[in-house]
C-alpha cells in the first residue's frame, strides 16, 4: 500500500523540484506599495573627458574643408583596331576639314590646359595613361568623349617627336567668347599686329608668341596668310593662342572694323630702302631681293632723318599721291592706337596694306641693319617692332609723369 502511494505521489514531487529550479533561475520581484516607493534620482550625466573633444580622423576633416570630392570624369578603353584616333588626327590636320567642321587638334598637356583655361570647348580627348588624364581639371571636361588608347598608338600618331600623352579635339575656338588672361596695366600694349602674307607656320606662330609677350591688343590676320590653328603654328606659338584675340582670314575692308578707335596703320616695309645712300654705301637693293618684301632696310651712309624726308619729299614730286613715306622705327612713332602690318617673306605688304596706311596718315617703318645683309626674318622684324613701340610708350609715359610732377 505504501509503495503505491509514494508510485502515485513521485510526479508531484518531480513537478515541484523543477519549479524551484525554475524560480531560483527567473525569481519574481517583489515590489512594494506606490506610497511606499523612493524616487531615484535620473543618471548623471558622464564628466568631461580631460582630453577635450574628440578630434576627427584627418581624412574627414580634409574632405569637409575641402568639399564634395569631384566624380572623376568616366572614360573608355579604345579596342584593337580601334581607328577613331587615326581618323580624326588625320581630318583635323586638314586645313579645308577644320574650317567646314570648325574642329582644331591640340596636343600637349600645356596646350590643352591653356585652351581649356581659356573657355576653349573639347569634344575628343585621347590619352595614353590616367595619369595625364587627372592633370586637367575635371570639370572643365564634362562633355568631352575621353579615349585612353595605347602610348604606342599616341606616339605613331604623335606631330612631335616625343609625345606628351595627350591629343584633344577641341571646337574652333571664337575670340569674342574666349576668356583670355588678364594682362596687368603696367605690360598692356595699345597695338593690333596685321599680318600680311605670312605663310610660313613657323613665322606666323612666333610672331603670336612674340605679340602676347609684347601685351598686344589683337592680332588680325588677312586673307593669303597660313591658319593660325595649323598644328606647327600652335607649337610654335606655345599658348599664345589663348592668351589674346586672334581673327583669321579678314578681307582687308573688314580689317579697320577690328583696329582701336581712330587707329593710325604702319607698315614694315623697305622698298625704298632706309633712306638716300652715299657715294661708299652699297647699291640700292634690288625689288627682287627678300629685303624689299616689307620688313628690313639698310643702314649703310645714315643721314639724319630731317635731311631724308626732303630728299624724299623731293624725289616723290610729280609721283603718285598715295606714296607712303618712311621713317626710321627708332624715330617716335608709337601713339595710344597703333596698328602695324607685317609682310610675308615671299610677296611682302600688299597694296591693301600701303592704301590702309595711307589712308590712316601711316608710313613705312624700316629696320637698318648692317650693310651686306639681305634679310631679316619676319617674325624677328615683328619682335623688334612690338618691343621698340612698348620702349616708346613707356617712354612718352615717363614723360607725362615728370611734366605732371613738375
Amino acid at each position: 500500500m505504501a509503495a503505491l502511494l509514494r508510485r502515485k505521489l513521485a510526479p508531484l514531487f518531480v513537478l515541484g523540484q523543477r519549479g524551484v529550479r525554475a524560480l531560483r533561475r527567473s525569481p519574481v520581484r517583489v515590489l512594494p506599495p506606490v506610497s511606499q516607493q523612493r524616487v531615484l534620482p535620473s543618471a548623471a550625466p558622464p564628466p568631461p573627458s580631460r582630453s577635450g573633444p574628440k578630434e576627427k580622423p584627418k581624412a574627414q576633416a580634409w574632405e569637409e574643408e575641402q568639399g564634395p570630392r569631384e566624380s572623376e570624369p568616366r572614360y573608355e578603353k579604345a579596342g584593337p583596331g580601334d581607328k577613331r584616333l587615326s581618323k580624326v588626327v588625320t581630318l583635323a590636320k586638314s586645313r579645308a576639314f577644320r574650317e567646314k567642321h570648325g574642329k582644331i587638334l591640340l596636343e600637349g598637356r600645356r596646350l590643352i590646359l591653356d585652351a581649356l583655361e581659356a573657355g576653349a570647348a573639347p569634344q575628343t580627348l585621347f590619352f595614353s595613361s590616367t595619369e595625364h588624364l587627372k592633370e586637367l581639371p575635371a570639370a572643365k571636361l564634362r562633355g568631352a568623349s575621353l579615349i585612353k588608347v595605347n602610348s604606342k598608338d599616341l606616339k605613331d600618331w604623335s606631330d612631335v617627336v616625343t609625345s606628351q600623352g595627350a591629343i584633344g579635339i577641341f571646337s574652333r575656338p571664337d575670340h569674342a567668347k574666349m576668356t583670355y588672361p588678364e594682362v596687368p596695366e603696367e605690360h598692356q600694349l595699345p597695338l593690333s599686329l596685321i599680318c600680311d602674307n605670312i605663310r610660313d607656320p613657323g613665322n606666323l606662330g612666333t610672331i603670336l608668341r612674340s605679340a602676347a609677350g609684347a601685351g598686344c591688343s589683337r592680332v588680325l590676320l588677312v586673307k593669303g596668310c597660313v591658319d593660325a590653328w595649323e598644328p606647327k603654328v600652335l607649337r610654335a606659338g606655345m599658348g599664345a593662342h589663348f592668351r589674346l584675340p586672334i581673327v583669321s582670314n579678314l578681307e582687308w575692308d573688314l580689317v579697320p572694323n577690328y583696329l582701336l578707335p581712330e587707329s593710325c596703320v604702319y607698315v614694315a616695309d623697305g622698298s625704298h630702302a632706309a633712306g638716300p645712300q652715299t657715294d661708299t654705301g652699297p647699291p640700292p637693293p634690288s625689288p627682287s631681293k627678300a629685303c624689299s618684301h616689307g620688313w628690313v632696310s639698310r643702314s649703310s651712309g645714315l643721314k639724319p632723318w630731317a635731311d631724308w624726308d626732303r630728299d624724299l619729299d623731293s624725289q616723290e614730286e610729280g609721283e603718285d599721291e598715295k606714296t607712303v613715306e618712311g621713317q626710321c622705327c627708332y624715330d617716335p612713332w608709337m601713339d595710344l592706337s597703333v596698328a602695324v602690318v607685317i609682310g610675308g617673306e615671299t610677296h611682302g605688304v600688299s597694296e591693301e596694306a600701303m592704301r590702309l596706311a595711307q589712308d590712316t596718315g601711316g608710313r613705312r617703318l624700316l629696320i637698318p641693319i648692317a650693310p651686306g645683309v639681305d634679310s631679316l626674318n619676319a617674325a624677328m622684324a615683328a619682335s623688334i617692332l612690338l618691343f621698340e613701340a612698348k620702349r616708346q610708350l613707356r617712354w612718352m609715359q615717363q614723360i607725362e609723369t615728370t611734366r605732371v610732377l613738375k
